[in-house]
């Protein structure tokens, strides 16, 4: 087999230069294109149902909503492996993991069909609501907005019906959860002894208030069903009846005429005080020095993480003209920028890391020809490699690049070895035993190098199989890990056998004997033979250098930081910030303001922004007792130095519980414990 391929790749050998020339220009094209993300899938299927019921207490929503859709109605779906919920106060979560391997829409229809009997719940929630499925690391932006002429309750009007449908649009977003979301309310604040004297009962202004609108959510009013009655026919036509509400405004709110009142002729006004405000706030945001809003943008799995920030950001630059007196931060969160400098140094490494190999292999091998053969067929190696991990969906990651870099000394040692042994044998052919035949000595050559390589890749794959099944977080990233380093010698493997022979029967065909290499060839020979040969002469001794670095190493491991979870040197901290239970949301929102304009005023810090509380849809599901502060390094800054004393300004408030860390060593966590 491995004799007919090779020989192939001989007689074709244009057709396989060309095919090789075409992968390198198309792959290198095309992997632009790739997903890009800082680590892999790593959280299992799961499905969340959110139920929102503003008003009630933490135990009440435990036993009036929890309780019955997690013990009736979703607790034991198909494929379900576990599943948890949690209850705070105004908010039900329930959380659904499935069996590994499960589809995320197969998963996601057998909830759906369950929560269409979620009608028999108490009327005292909004219906129960699946979320968007939401990649590992889901957060893809916060977007701050402030302004000083435009009021928070104009900008959140602005955020709910403008600003998130449009971000939403955009390709790749799941989700916009919105802190400090204000809806405009008109309230009727009753006054109790104007109450008392005007003799109006309290239902009689809920009625008046209620019927007043042209539509209500309250099922015990006539403008509960709007609509009744909505057209009138005469003799040559049907005229539609169109319901429209002249009541706009605070004021116009308060002539309303209370029921039921005889002769009095009472308005709303006369018995309270009629105005506009928004809705008891579940959280808040802090963006600089102003109130202002903080749009959290989540991503779907799967998803090119710059593709998908540039869209966002071209979406807003159209929005701005439309917008004017409000400015958005875009960079209180950005992980694209972490990802764009990372690939950014690592072409730079790549550069300096070719042209010292380059330099290297013409410095050992002395032949240009044998060097550029080597020049590549390493790249290309790796870069089939790569190709064939986009294909099967993989994304671009840091675990994917750290198994490529792994498995790249393999490649140099198998293209090293392959092209020189078939170069000493053409230069060697000279000899009265040699063949005349240039081409039937590259195939001797490559079938001779071949046969122990494929043995020694089915060795290492071997090694590395029982990977692949690691459980928890471990067996989602280093299964990635463990394929892209299988990955690369594979693809080197079939280089070797295809392309490799064909650029030497082209280059290599009129080669002639080179003497004994190069100098400096010939030194490292000479060095490693000595040492070989004394190693060799006393085994004892060897012996007894191997056990103490054994004794050693076993003895210095406990001393050493292990981590199975990848960390990475963000320029974006989390800081999650926890004060005690019954803290309130002004309070809170004071603590936070004060730490984010100290934590402003740290040399290196480029932004700052917080959010307290939850969202509607929001991926936090906490009290207003809690927080998370958001602050942005600069990419020219002392990394190490800055930390330090962001985690000293944190530490100087007491009384709170914080925890300094990157979104992605957050997210981790949050797998490890079970709370994502």
């Amino acid at each position: 087999m491995l004799r007919w391929i090779v020989g192939s790749s001989l007689k074709f050998r244009l057709l396989v230069v060309a095919v090789a020339a075409g992968t390198l220009v198309v792959g290198a094209s095309q992997l632009r294109k790739a997903p890009v993300e800082v680590l892999p899938q790593f959280t299992p299927t799961t499905v969340e149902v959110q139920t929102e019921a503003l008003g009630l207490s933490a135990a009440e929503v435990e036993q009036l909503i929890t309780v019955p859709l997690e013990q009736d109605l979703l607790n034991g779906v198909a494929f379900l492996k576990d599943i948890r919920s949690e209850s705070v106060p105004g908010l039900s979560r329930i959380l659904m993991i499935f069996e590994p391997g499960t589809d995320v829409f197969k998963a996601r229809q057998v909830v759906a069909e369950r929560l269409t009997q979620a009608h028999a719940l108490p009327q005292v929630s909004k219906p129960p609501r699946m979320l968007q499925p939401l990649s590992s690391t889901d957060r893809v932006m916060l977007i701050g907005m402030s302004s000083k002429s435009v009021s928070p309750l104009q900008m959140g009007v602005l955020a709910r019906w403008t600003i998130a449908p449009r971000l939403v649009g955009v390709p790749g977003v799941a989700n916009i959860s919105v802190w400090g979301q204000q809806d405009r309310e008109l309230q009727v604040e009753v006054d109790p002894e104007r109450l008392r004297d005007a003799g109006v009962r309290l239902d009689q202004v809920i009625e008046s208030s209620a019927n007043a609108l042209w539509v209500s959510p309250l099922t015990f009013v006539e403008a509960s069903t709007p609509g009744t009655g909505g057209f009138i026919d005469t003799a040559n036509q049907r005229l539609g009846i169109q319901h429209e509400s002249p009541i706009s405004t605070a004021a116009d709110l308060a002539k309303v005429r209370i029921e039921q009142t005889g002769e009095k002729r009472l308005v709303l006004g006369d018995v309270a005080n009629v105005v506009e405000s928004h809705q008891p706030l579940i959280g808040d945001a802090i963006v600089g020095d102003r109130p202002g809003l903080l749009l959290v943008v989540q991503r779907f799995p799967g998803t090119n993480l710059l593709k998908v920030t540039r869209g966002i950001e071209s979406t807003i630059n159209d929005m701005k003209p439309g917008l004017s007196g409000i400015e958005f931060d875009t960079d209180v969160y950005r992980p694209a920028t972490y990802v764009e400098k990372s690939f950014h140094n690592l072409a730079l490494a790549m550069i300096i890391g070719g042209a010292l190999l380059a330099l290297a292999l013409g410095a050992f091998l002395l032949r240009w020809r044998t060097t550029l053969i080597c020049v590549v067929v390493i790249p290309l190696s790796v870069l089939t490699a790569t190709l064939v991990l986009w294909a099967f969906g993989s994304t671009i990651n840091a675990i994917v690049i750290a198994g490529l870099a792994a498995a790249l000394l393999l490649v140099i040692d198998d293209a090293v070895a392959s092209v020189e042994n078939t170069s000493r044998r053409v230069s060697e052919r000279e000899g009265p035993a040699a063949s005349p035949n240039p081409v039937r000595t590259i195939l001797e050559a490559s079938l001779e190098s071949r046969r122990p390589a494929v043995y020694a890749t089915l060795v290492v794959g071997l090694a590395v199989v029982p990977v692949f099944f690691l459980k928890r977080l471990s067996g989602a990233f280093f299964p990635d890990l463990a394929a892209a380093f299988l990955l690369a010698p594979a693809a080197s493997m079939v280089v070797a056998l295809t392309v490799t022979p064909a650029l030497c029967a082209l280059l290599l065909r009129s080669a002639r004997s080179g003497g004994n290499g190069s100098p400096l060839s010939a030194w490292a020979r000479r060095r490693y033979e000595t040492s070989l040969s004394r190693i060799l002469g006393r085994p004892r001794a060897g012996y007894a250098a191997i056990g103490v670095l054994l004794v050693v190493a076993g003895a210095s491991a406990p001393f050493v930081g292990q981590s199975l979870t990848p960390a990475f040197k963000e320029n974006s901290l989390l800081i999650r910030w926890d004060g005690p239970p019954g803290t309130a949301l002004p309070e809170m929102n004071r603590i936070t303001a004060l730490a984010s304009r100290e934590l402003r005023s740290v040399p290196g810090v480029r932004d700052v922004g917080a959010h307290v509380g939850r969202a509607v849809t929001g991926d936090q599901v906490v009290g207003v007792n809690s927080a998370e502060i958001w602050v942005n390094v600069d990419t020219g800054a002392d990394y190490g130095r800055t930390v330090r004393s962001i985690k000293r300004v944190v530490a100087g408030y007491p009384g709170l519980s914080h925890d300094v860390q990157t979104y992605s060593q957050s997210r981790v966590q949050d797998v490890l414990t079970g709370t994502h």
